[in-house]
């Protein structure tokens, strides 16, 4: 397994003084802008082994009494059904998903405000739904010339046109399912709503990527310019970070060449700029918990080139773009990465060659590493995944885990019922099956119980794998690439 590169423990503590900071320096209110994922960010676990996934989220947690929750969703992307991509559910589902997290952990979830509402009726119905929730609603409408034509934005007829969000805490953490969302403009809004009835506010950004006080070509940051690959986001040196205090700073492309317009939008609405630079607005202490440096980096290469991975993958699928491959490739060289120092890479490849049929490879947490083929009964991906269970419990390879008893009429149902012409079994109904020969079979419970050591393991398969496969992968938290390359 990866070794610790990240101080989790002194990452909650500095990340939450240091915007109980912020908050002081404006008087006692801060809207707080939450880029990237809040709750799940598994990128970021990846990259920097030993941050935990719900990091923010437990970092919010050491200042509960003093955190409400706003969402912000755009009515478009209600109406549009969009999807977010790591979870497969729909933006409207995913905030009602992010309410519940919040309150399971005792966080006050304050509102929800549709962004760029014009009345769509699939925003309406979400609304009823929220308010049966008890979840205050609140409208924010389109503003013809956002955000370039200040004059406009910042009047009666821009901002003042929104209806303003009551909040009664100290840190208001404006949060989203996904960009697009108008967590900026929801801010905005506010502070101009605040400053018009005389209450004194401040605003601030939380974005974990690019790390500003790591060098721009550090793995870190190139492995997030990777995870953006497809949205052409570039990591650049804050010129105004450095025109202000001689300082070089990262931040990326979208945030500099915002940062003209928002001078512009909080001279108008507090008279004066509180920020020099883009980094000035920023509240990440991520590159003050990074512990082992190599670590991080060896971390981040791999990341790149599973990123890559799947790049290609997306673009044989019809759902990629080459740019995006040639993109990654140009990060890879800057990394001095290749996928030849993925180790699952080869074996799998090799494993395919030797049977002629698909194939898989994973490396375990001691670095074992083992293959999975294709057989009769069992996809390569199932046959990956008992023999991976099977190293864990100390068992021999040639044990049989699952019944024949158990077996038989599974493969019988896909076939003669279901119309299934291939009687392998995938990898959610090979645990299926292991699950029920566990009620009766010491040595199959034995197997189950190894599933939790998977989490962080290296998998990759010589062909593209069914959704169900990918999706077991997923939920098992193995980290998967592979060759793009249809199986059939």
């Amino acid at each position: 397994m990866a070794k610790i590169a990240f101080d989790n423990e002194k990452y909650l503590q500095t990340q939450s003084a240091h915007i109980l900071d912020r908050i002081a320096q404006f008087g006692g209110k801060l809207y707080l802008e939450f880029g990237g994922k809040l709750y799940d960010d598994n990128h970021a676990s990846r990259v920097l082994p030993g941050f935990q996934p719900d990091s923010k989220l437990q970092m919010l947690l050491q200042l509960k009494d003093q955190v409400e929750m706003v969402i912000a969703i755009n009515a478009d992307d209600i109406e549009k059904n969009k999807v977010r991509g790591d979870l497969g559910i729909t933006y409207d589902r995913d905030v009602l998903r992010l309410i519940d997290i919040f309150r399971g952990f005792g966080l006050y979830v304050s509102s929800v405000v549709l962004t760029r509402f014009n009345g769509q009726a699939t925003a309406r119905a979400f609304q009823a739904r929220l308010e049966g929730m008890d979840i205050r609603v609140y409208h924010h409408y389109g503003i013809a010339g956002y955000p370039a034509d200040t004059a406009h934005v910042v009047s009666p007829e821009g901002f003042g046109k929104n209806d303003y969000i009551e909040t009664t805490r100290s840190l208001v953490v404006v949060t989203a399912p996904g960009p697009g969302s108008g967590k900026l403009a929801t801010c905005l809004s506010q502070l101009y709503h605040d400053h018009l009835q005389g209450k004194t506010a401040g605003y601030a950004k939380f974005e974990t990527f690019p790390v500003w006080n790591l060098p721009i070509n550090h793995p870190v940051n190139l492995a997030y310019e990777a995870a953006t690959a497809d949205l052409n986001d570039v990591n650049m040196i804050d010129p105004f970070h450095l025109d202000a205090y001689g300082t070089t700073t990262v931040n990326y492309n979208r945030d500099v060449e915002a940062f003209p317009v928002l001078v512009a939008i909080f001279d108008k609405i507090l008279g004066q700029c509180p920020y020099k630079s883009p980094t000035d607005m920023g509240v990440n202490m991520v590159g003050n918990c990074i512990v082992d440096d190599e670590a991080a980096c060896r971390a981040s290469r791999q990341e790149i080139i599973r990123r890559y991975y799947v790049a290609m993958c997306e673009q044989k699928q019809g759902k990629g773009r080459e740019e995006t491959v040639r993109k990654l490739e140009m990060l890879m060289r800057k990394a001095k990465v290749d996928p030849s120092q993925r180790r699952v890479v080869a074996p799998a490849l090799h494993r395919a060659e030797q049977t002629g049929m698909p194939a898989a490879a994973m490396e375990l947490p001691d670095g074992t590493i083992v293959t999975g083929k294709t057989t009769d009964l069992l996809g390569a991906s199932s046959a990956l995944l008992l023999n991976a269970l099977k190293h864990l419990a100390g068992m021999r390879d040639t044990l049989h885990l699952i019944s024949p008893v158990v077996l038989d009429p599974i493969q019988h149902l896909k076939v003669d019922h279901l119309g299934n012409r291939n009687p392998r079994l995938h990898t959610d109904e090979t645990l299926i099956a292991l699950s029920i020969c566990a009620a009766t079979n010491p040595m199959a419970e034995l197997a189950m119980e190894q599933l939790d050591k998977l989490r962080g393991c290296e998998v990759h398969s010589s062909v593209m794998l069914s959704a169900v496969d990918e999706r077991i992968f997923k939920r098992l938290g193995v980290n998967l690439t592979c060759e793009p390359r249809f199986q059939g």
